[in-house]
């Protein structure tokens, strides 16, 4: 059983049901589509949503008679706006037919990766031949199976100025430092120990999580699994179809990167407002928009 499946409302389901609302899927699905996979192979997912951006995507091929074969399923949930404009690289999992998308993203810190949701997409344009690095950009989209919900950090109008003015700053010098620039590295790692007298200074009469206002870094073993702080810019409850099990679509702002996050009413402490900050484990996803 998928660990994220609890998180678009399919909390209590039994392998027996699961196997029933996999019939209802390949007879009636949302989404149908099909490419020829790495092995030179028809390659099919069939799609059924449950529920506004979310649902389950079935994987695998049609055998002779035109019988869909299944290989594996996952869980998804589709985010709403464009999250980043940076290149994003695909590499294919050695275990069976799925794909991780791997972008430089400046402005978290750390290399992106995310679970390519939108891979029949990128088996096509492959497979017409380069381009496929030209891209839009991508839309992210998250799972959660536990979260909490914080109080805004209190921030003067001045200071909330201030902080969107250094954002791009920081990440033009990290972009330059990438390139080798030797005064933007400098200027970094001068930043970089203001910050830790700042902090060492500030904690020992304040909380930690009143002075980071966001994070996103790796969480566990797995490369597209993070543990995040960041703010809640909208709040939708929505409802599963099947189970009638209330999800939240959150949608944060996390290190100047917007995405959305999907995650159970019942594995969500506290009350989920804007301007309130989302704390939590996610499953990153995402879409790669091709230019057309």
């Amino acid at each position: 059983m998928h660990k994220f499946l609890r998180a678009i409302g399919f909390s209590n389901i039994k392998k027996e049901e699961l196997e029933l609302i996999f019939d209802e899927i390949m007879k009636h699905p949302t989404v149908e589509k099909s490419a020829t996979d790495s092995e030179g192979n028809e390659f099919a997912e069939i799609s059924k949503e449950f529920g506004e951006f979310f649902g389950i995507s079935l994987r695998g091929n049609y055998v002779d008679d035109d019988t869909f074969e299944l290989d594996y399923y996952y869980p998804y949930f589709c985010g709403k706006n464009l999250s980043t404009r940076e290149p994003a690289d695909i590499e294919k999992h050695a275990e069976k037919e799925s794909y991780a998308g791997i972008c430089d993203e400046v402005r978290l810190g750390v290399t992106l990766i995310f679970y390519l949701q939108n891979i029949i997409d990128f088996l096509t344009v492959k497979k017409k031949g380069g381009r496929r690095n030209l891209t839009e950009g991508v839309i992210l989209g998250a799972l959660s199976t536990e979260g909490r919900i914080l109080l805004p950090v209190n921030k003067t109008e001045n200071k909330g100025r201030s902080m969107k003015k250094e954002g791009p700053d920081r990440s033009h010098l990290i972009a330059a430092a990438r390139e080798g620039d030797e005064d933007a590295i400098e200027n970094l790692t001068l930043e970089d120990i203001d910050t830790y007298s700042m902090l060492s200074r500030r904690i020992t009469h304040e909380d930690i999580l009143s002075i980071v206002n966001s994070y996103l870094m790796p969480y566990g073993i797995e490369s597209d699994q993070y543990s995040i702080l960041g703010e809640i810019m909208d709040c939708t409850l929505l409802q599963n179809d099947v189970t009638e099990e209330n999800v939240y679509a959150l949608e944060i702002l996390c290190n100047d990167m917007y995405f959305s996050v999907c995650i159970n009413q019942k594995d969500l402490l506290g009350e989920p407002q804007v301007g309130r900050r989302f704390k939590g484990n996610i499953w990153m996803q995402g879409s790669i928009q091709y230019n057309s």
